[in-house]
């Protein structure tokens, strides 16, 4: 399974779109807490984003890894997923 790349490209737009008005924001000189917020309404789409091609990750390739039989396909699949975790906990 893949993640809906249109779904997920017209997200990724959506929050370069968020960036650049936070970069007119600062420009403007805008009030910090109201330049904060935008960047967290951001941070928070890109962490849905992620979050949606990481489920799609884990229902096509790691599925699909630990349905062939292949340990060390089935291995290195779970320790990509261990390794994105450690970063997502930092």
């Amino acid at each position: 399974m893949m993640a809906d790349h249109e779904k997920v490209k017209r997200l990724l737009k959506t929050a370069r779109g968020q960036i650049d008005g936070i970069l007119k924001m600062v420009d403007e000189d805008r009030y910090c807490i109201d330049v904060s917020t935008q960047l967290m309404a951001t941070e928070s789409l890109i962490a849905r984003v992620n979050a949606d091609v990481l489920k799609a990750h884990i229902e096509g390739c790691v599925r699909s890894a630990c349905d062939c039989g292949c340990e060390s396909e089935k291995a290195e699949k779970l320790a990509e997923i261990e390794r994105v975790i450690d970063k997502l906990a930092r």
